[in-house]
């Protein structure tokens, strides 16, 4: 009869696939209603479970904001939000007033959305070219991206930078660093199971041939691969 495939289990919604969202410090984003010149004082930083950077306390008057903290920033450091700031680690402005070249970390995907894009520990972006509306991005992963001006980030890098350096060392090492936030450790090829757990699995060899396309109307144990893809193959 086989059994449902992981994500199919994932579906189920069950506490091995559910993040402990409970032991998280929260939600890390710029800080919204903030009026341009605004300054704030650091005033602690966290290690949340569910971040791999840092996580900085910052209050602006009396209200406090929870966000990514940049490296070479200390407990009692002044920061800036919002035009006119000095472009130094740990300020937000908006794309359009970060010249071309500064090293920025979780930028904004749309205005006022908190910021999308390079989170990760020791992670940081650089702006290429700007227009009046738009400003074009370069990503840790180098791929170009543009942005509305309006966007906003950090200036800096992203704090944490040699945490991936650290070797596991062992398997149980990396179960309990997936299980922090929610990742299914071990992860199995689909060619290496069994028949009865994977369309993919079976016939011995580890590579079988099989098509990774499914249709849209295929019945839910034979979604698997690519579901209804617009095209396949290496763009050229």
């Amino acid at each position: 009869m086989g059994k449902n495939l992981l994500s199919q289990r994932r579906g189920r919604g069950s506490p091995t696939f559910r993040a402990p969202s409970f032991r998280y410090a929260g939600r890390a984003a710029h800080p919204n209603a903030m009026a341009d010149g605004s300054t704030g004082v650091i005033e602690d930083f966290i290690k949340s479970q569910g971040h791999s950077t840092p996580l900085m306390v910052v209050k602006y008057g009396n209200e406090e904001a929870l966000t990514l903290a940049p490296e070479g920033v200390r407990i009692g450091e002044n920061l800036s939000y919002g035009k006119g700031s000095e472009l130094s680690p740990g300020n937000v402005l908006a794309l359009a007033d970060i010249p071309e070249g500064m090293a920025i970390f979780n930028i904004e995907g749309r205005p006022g959305d908190g910021g999308r894009y390079a989170r990760t520990s020791g992670s940081a972006a650089r702006i290429v070219a700007k227009t009046p509306d738009t400003v074009t991005v370069r990503l840790p992963s180098k791929k170009e991206k543009q942005f509305n001006a309006k966007c906003r980030a950090i200036i800096g890098t992203a704090a944490a930078g040699g945490r991936p350096e650290k070797p596991l060392l062992k398997a149980g090492f990396a179960f309990h660093k997936a299980k922090a936030k929610n990742k299914f450790y071990p992860s199995v090829s689909a060619t290496s199971m069994n028949a009865v757990a994977h369309p993919f699995g079976g016939k011995g060899s580890h590579t079988k041939g099989r098509p990774h396309q499914s249709g849209r109307g295929y019945p839910a144990g034979r979604k698997v691969g690519k579901i209804a893809p617009r095209r396949t193959g290496r763009k050229r």
